[in-house]
């Protein structure tokens, strides 16, 4: 039997895909803006699903016709025979794209055609499917374009360039079809069946390397998916399908036996891509072929351990960068980059894969062929060179004085270039932005000598000094690494707006933040970590924000210690600014005292503690991930944890069995918490008594208790410790970059 079918494509693969198709057995193709459509049994659907490494999808459009309200898009779809794809005991999930006058909401939409392939089946069988989000016996796609609706079965299930081998992703992963497209398109197929290589010196996580893989070694792309759409629909064949998964394993096996498989490699600067590309390719299960490693582009050279490296192919998708301060250091990477081919690798073919082809001008080298595709929304270009002296130029970055060898004149144009950068930021900048560049230039000039006087590193910079303009914005001077200098980060926080203040207003009023803050501390985007500060609904507390994968630990100096900061991968950086002159004052004390640091985050006071002399340290905390940074903490000033001792635990329960005494402790509770782990929630209001009075029972005679919260509105109930000689030390506990916010905590010191 012949089906008429559509394949989905991202935009700018239409070409490629319709030549794949052919290739395939597809019959009676038609082209369409991202999609093509073909007939063909069921054999081809499942072989275009298996081996397409272009497609996102594979359709089978049910039906075609017209609704102009969800009345009529109900009844189109409840005439079909529903009964003859979907068990009435099975699931279903149902995908909507578009809409019109009459349907103006996806989700609407979708519960529609949910509403009638359920009673189709109700009423057929007596029973009704459920829906399922995750791996649904049958997905329908349904597309709404103007008063046209295609119902569809997605024969694909998750879109096909879902592989199943990628577990680990860079900063700005490259879909596996667009990966594909662009091997194809820069001629990959024909230089591996010529034995040439394939180099990426910018390789990311790995996803060109493994795609030029299954190209070269002639596996499907789809072998290594967990499942398809198809294989739960009722008219399924499992006896084509698995003699085509046979037919695909035996071709598999035999192309990674060929003796003249091409050598591919990869390379990237940042050690944590890289051990994410080498997962994928344990996972792609290439890891006895595909080679990578940590390598700087300076030093990206053709490598000379094997004659097959004479000729071949380098592709790489380098950053491209949207901000000016981004544009301008990557203008050196393509020019570097252009001067890697054009020294090492004559002969060969290059491809670069970028969303700012300007910025390929500055490689010295004249592109021969030009493609377009878009990556997602991103209008990108291939751009294609061979690599011999006829195509070289002089790059932009060569013609710039910047790179004389005179050494004056090139301090006079990088100073232009500066000045003329800076010209161009400002006239960039709203009245808003201004504003708070004025505001924050004015309080860096004041507090910076304060800082310098007092060998501080790292302080509150801004504190919502103007409303419009509410976040936190703190500065930290840190080494990534002990032999390099420092360098000058700004960690800022978005306090969230009330509802009173309009959506589009206070994304207006944060955009203008992220302009002022790089041009009024004169420091790159990069060196910059936002974030906005919101309570989760409902039981949980401040969650855990998306990891990046590079840049994330350097070290600050804090009197005597050493810290590790990570400005991104949570909420707060590891360091509570407001609690450095506890944290000093801990240190002056802690000599020869055995020292308890009770919800001891990233045991920064333990570190001081240790580091002044404390005869030893026990910090406690329910967190595994802040004891592993407290780890790092103490490594990198050189203690030992047998002397040092870390426990993972509740600190409630924690203080209600212990039978230690200590001479020094300091208590700093969260005003509020309700972890998991937990077996009651904390209000530090309601349990202060319960906790200082167990804290007190562990407080050795003569020893002093260090009770601190940064609860605003908290009252210490003197009376009912009035057993105890409390002297509130507030005040001297609060430095000169909190004082525009003198209740950003409150401090005790108690005693027997």
């Amino acid at each position: 039997m012949t089906y008429q079918y559509f394949a989905t494509c991202p935009k700018g693969l239409e070409g490629l895909l319709y030549t794949e198709l052919q290739t395939l057995g597809a019959q009676e193709l038609r082209e369409t803006v991202a999609g093509i459509y073909f007939s063909g049994d069921i054999e081809i659907a499942y072989r275009v699903c298996l081996w397409s490494r272009l497609a996102n999808k594979v359709l089978l459009p049910l039906a075609s016709f017209e609704a102009n309200s969800q009345e009529e898009l109900y009844d189109g779809v409840r005439e079909l025979r529903w009964e003859e794809h979907l068990s009435p005991s099975g699931s279903l999930l149902v995908d909507f794209i578009g809409t019109n006058d009459g349907i103006r909401n996806t989700q609407f939409g979708a519960l529609k055609v949910k509403d009638a392939i359920v009673d189709c089946l109700r009423e057929f069988t007596g029973e009704r499917p459920s829906v399922a989000k995750r791996d649904p016996d049958l997905r329908v796609n349904v597309r709404l374009a103007k008063s046209k609706v295609i119902v569809s079965i997605d024969l694909s299930g998750d879109s096909l360039h879902r592989r199943g081998y990628r577990v680990k992703q860079g900063s700005a992963p490259m879909k596996e079809n667009l990966a594909a497209g662009i091997l194809i398109r820069a001629g990959w197929p024909e230089i591996a069946a010529q034995g040439g290589a394939l180099l990426d010196p910018m390789c990311g996580s790995g996803t060109i390397l493994i795609e030029a893989a299954l190209i070269a070694a002639d596996i499907a792309p789809g072998l290594l998916r967990g499942s398809f759409g198809f294989e739960r629909w009722l008219n399924h064949r499992s006896d084509i399908w698995l003699g085509l998964r046979d037919e695909a394993f035996a071709r598999k096996k035999a192309g990674l036996a060929r003796d003249n498989l091409p050598e591919i490699r990869g390379y990237d600067a940042d050690i944590k891509v890289i051990r994410a590309a080498e997962e994928n390719i344990v996972s792609a299960e290439l890891d006895h072929w595909l080679r990578v490693s940590r390598k700087e582009l300076k030093d990206f050279v053709k490598p000379t351990h094997n004659q097959a490296m004479e000729f071949g192919l380098v592709l790489s998708n380098p950053p491209y960068g949207e901000r000016l301060g981004e544009i301008e250091s990557l203008k050196l990477l393509y020019a570097h980059l252009g001067e890697r081919l054009r020294n090492e690798f004559q002969g060969w073919r290059a491809g670069v894969f970028t969303g700012n082809p300007d910025l390929g001008k500055q490689m010295g080298l004249r592109a021969d062929k030009k493609y377009k595709f878009f990556n997602g929304t991103i209008a990108s270009e291939l751009l294609m060179f061979s690599i011999d002296t006829q195509a070289f130029v002089q790059s932009r970055v060569e013609q710039d004085a910047r790179f004389s060898k005179d050494a004056d004149l090139r301090a006079q144009a990088e100073a232009k270039v500066k000045i003329d950068n800076k010209k161009e930021q400002a006239a960039a900048l709203t009245k808003g932005a201004q504003m708070l560049v004025n505001r924050l230039q004015k309080n860096l000039k004041q507090l910076e000598k304060w800082a310098r006087k007092n060998d501080i590193s790292c302080y509150r910079l801004y504190d919502a000094d103007m409303p419009e303009y509410a976040a936190a914005i703190d500065i930290y001077r840190g080494q990534t690494q002990p032999n390099r200098a420092p360098q000058l980060y700004a960690h800022v926080q978005e306090y969230a707006a009330p509802k009173s203040v309009d959506e589009e207003k206070a994304t207006a009023r944060f955009a203008e933040i992220e302009m002022a803050v790089p041009f009024a501390l004169d420091i790159p985007d990069a060196n910059i970590s936002y974030k906005q500060r919101r309570r989760n609904k409902g039981t949980s507390q401040y969650e855990k924000l998306s990891e990046r994968p590079t840049g994330d630990l350097f070290s600050v100096q804090e009197g005597a210690a050493k810290l590790h900061i990570n400005m991104w991968q949570y909420l707060d950086t590891g360091l509570f600014l407001d609690h450095r002159p506890v944290r000093l004052m801990i240190a002056d004390m802690a000599k020869d005292k055995r020292f308890l640091n009770l919800f001891c985050y990233t045991a920064t006071a333990s570190v001081h503690a240790a580091m002044a002399g404390a005869r030893y340290t026990v910090s406690v905390d329910m967190s595994n991930t802040y004891l592993n940074w407290a780890r790092k903490n103490f490594a990198l000033n050189g203690l030992s944890e047998s002397r040092n001792r870390l426990e993972q635990a509740d600190c409630l329960k924690w203080l209600e069995q212990n039978d230690q005494q200590f001479d020094l402790i300091l208590l700093d509770p969260p005003s509020f918490s309700n972890s998991k782990r937990m077996e009651d929630v904390l209000d530090v209001q309601r349990d202060h008594v319960s906790m200082i009075n167990n804290a007190m029972r562990a407080l050795a005679e003569g020893g002093t208790l260090i009770f601190s919260n940064n609860l605003r509105s908290f009252k210490l109930d003197s009376e009912a410790l009035a057993n105890f000689t409390i002297k509130d030390i507030s005040a001297r506990t609060i430095d000169e970059d909190f004082k525009r916010n003198p209740k950003i905590h409150q401090c005790w010191l108690i005693s027997h």
